[in-house]
């Protein structure tokens, strides 16, 4: 991680810059209760969403099948003040399930605009957002998410740090929620 750029770090949570555009997040979870590998699902993804109603507005999944969904996700609009537009993600995610590994790879749909949009709402540009959750063994895994926006956006420094400040408290939620489940 010192050769990179760390936009943030806090309690195994590291956010880091790549090169321009390619950004990384890492982190890893435990839940002695559980085998973790059983919960990595489209659902799970949908519930890194819910979880997060301060910062998302809306949030639709549609499962495909088993290894395709598609996902829309509205931002509560953060960044009004600065005159930046509201932001949606809409994406095309594959699964792809190895032995000790599970990953997510996701494209932005560009060919259609999803309904419920807000008129002013812009797309974020994400050219491909790949999350590789390794199995550590049944009761631990790492996580790492690497997401490419396209070449044209421009990410302005200080919008960096509170991007890495917006996904701790997302996955951090989401990890608090996985290590207390009991089943």
């Amino acid at each position: 991680m010192d050769e990179f750029n760390i936009l943030y770090s806090k309690e195994g949570f590291n956010f880091v810059k790549l090169n321009k555009n390619n950004y990384c997040l890492q982190f890893q979870m435990e839940n002695q209760s559980i085998h973790l590998s059983d919960i990595i699902d489209f659902h799970l993804v949908k519930l890194i969403y819910d979880l997060n109603g301060d910062i998302y507005e809306k949030v639709q999944l549609t499962k495909i099948d088993d290894h395709q969904a598609v996902m829309c996700m509205l931002m509560k609009h953060l960044f009004e003040d600065l005159g930046l537009p509201q932001r949606f993600s809409y994406i095309h995610m594959i699964k792809q399930v190895e032995p000790h590994k599970i990953t997510f790879h996701s494209q932005s749909i560009y060919n259609e605009r999803p309904e419920g949009m807000p008129e002013n709402s812009e797309q974020m540009p994400i050219k491909n957002m790949t999350c590789e959750c390794t199995i550590i063994n049944p009761n631990k895994m790492g996580f790492v998410c690497n997401i490419m926006f396209e070449d044209y956006m421009f990410v302005p420094q200080f919008a960096e740090k509170m991007i890495g400040l917006i996904l701790f408290k997302i996955f951090n939620r989401v990890k608090q929620f996985i290590e207390n489940m009991r089943i």
